[in-house]
């Protein structure tokens, strides 16, 4: 038989449908086996969609935002094909508009001309598409930054057909423009967003969410890692950076003060001898959180080659489902984006998550006199139905005084 079928990865038990988005390949192109067809997302990962064979792809059964499920049909490729043949000479089979509209912006084989899921939406707006665009992410990948830096050719002969198919692919999502001049655009929230939308909502309603502050001097971790961040990289090959810090610190308090990284299940509380770090990443996606399984068992360079690979894959969509499923405790760090304080929420159905804030030079009091120090604030936010407000202060001190104190903390003493 030379028909082979292109099919929807197997989903997680936890995600019953995902949503299609750009087809980068029309009916009647030559595919190549294992070249990226179309992206798959689902409310907590893009899963890509490869070709399982070589040959002229023949049918589209899905088109661009169709709802499918785990081994859904998608399309059909024929191997018997030859690459020499032309798109008009294979009969394609009757799809609906959305499905064939597409057909404007094929990409080649390869990592040339692919771009990630939130690129393509940018170039679609723009009437481009990610041919010839020149990328900067990881093998030649187009980047969010790509797109939106890319300008259209104004003279270019082809520049109308990118237009037709991004017209029909954000159709749901016309801009209307008021008679003065103001415009509004409608975009649908992507699985993701919504998805996010949905568990902050539910971690809001359901938890009794509290939130205590500490100060802590950050002068002692500074001055360890100017000392050794050069010769930590030249060893290990990733930067050494203050998360990891954080962590080592948040697990000491964690075991100190065990409720803090347990959960609730209906009316039982569930204690976790084990550490599993969620680590808030912005994508252009929206908030994912990969997890740092047995966190208590890495070291500062693990811990930093793992951040580092995180925010690498969070970017071009390519953490996978099981890498953000679980978690005991999380951390958020606004202080990347500037942000001086904020009251983080809850990662259900976790039960607390610290939130870190960017370190400023502040005038603070030391034996009676006035010093400037490197300050910064921490909140940590707590489930008050688990934990009483002593543990969460106790804890937020314990990981103050780990900080404070890194040889220490390093030590474990």
């Amino acid at each position: 038989m030379s028909i082979s079928e292109v099919v929807v990865p197997q989903l997680s038990e936890s995600v019953s449908e995902a949503t299609l988005l750009t087809w980068k390949k029309a009916v009647g192109s030559f595919v190549e086996a294992d070249e990226i067809l179309i992206e798959v997302e689902t409310d907590k990962v893009v899963l890509e969609v490869p070709a399982p064979a070589s040959g002229v792809l023949t049918e589209i059964v899905k088109g661009d935002g169709s709802l499918v499920t785990s081994g859904e049909l998608l399309a059909k490729i024929d191997k018997a094909a030859k690459s020499a043949a032309a798109p008009a000479a294979v009969p394609a089979v009757a799809t609906s508009a959305p499905v064939t509209a597409p057909v404007a912006a094929p990409t080649s084989a390869g990592s040339a001309g692919v771009a990630s899921p939130a690129a393509n939406k940018i170039l679609a707006e723009k009437g481009m598409s990610a041919e010839g665009i020149s990328g900067s992410g990881r093998d030649g990948r187009v980047t969010k930054a790509d797109a939106l830096s890319a300008q259209p050719a104004s003279a270019a002969p082809q520049a109308s057909a990118p237009k037709v198919a991004a017209a029909v692919a954000v159709a749901p999502t016309p801009m209307s423009v008021s008679l003065d001049g103001r415009p509004e655009e409608r975009v649908p929230m992507s699985r993701l967003r919504a998805r996010i939308a949905e568990r902050l909502l539910q971690s809001q309603q359901q938890n009794a969410i509290l939130t205590t502050f500490n100060e802590v001097n950050m002068q002692g971790i500074i001055e360890l890692r100017n000392r050794y961040k050069d010769k930590f990289e030249k060893e290990h090959g990733v930067k050494l950076g203050f998360m990891s810090f954080f962590v080592k610190a948040a697990i000491a308090a964690l075991k100190r003060y065990p409720l803090i990284n347990a959960s609730i299940d209906g009316k039982d509380i569930i204690y976790h001898g084990y550490f599993d770090i969620g680590i808030a990443v912005g994508s252009p996606r929206g908030l994912v959180v990969p997890i740092l399984r047995n966190a208590d068992q890495m070291t500062i360079a693990d811990i930093e080659k793992a951040i580092a690979d995180f925010g690498r894959r969070a970017a071009d969509g390519k953490l996978g489902i099981e890498e953000m499923t679980g978690g005991t405790f999380s951390i958020s760090n606004g202080g990347v984006f500037g942000s001086m304080l904020s009251t983080p929420i809850i990662n259900p159905p976790q039960a607390a998550i610290l939130g870190v804030h960017a370190t400023k030079d502040r005038a603070v009091v030391e034996n009676g006199q006035i010093v400037i120090r490197p300050m910064n604030y921490l909140a940590l936010s707590y489930d008050h139905r688990l934990i009483d407000g002593r543990e969460a202060v106790l804890g937020l001190v314990a990981m103050k005084d780990a900080l404070e104190d890194p040889q220490r903390m390093l030590l474990e003493i």
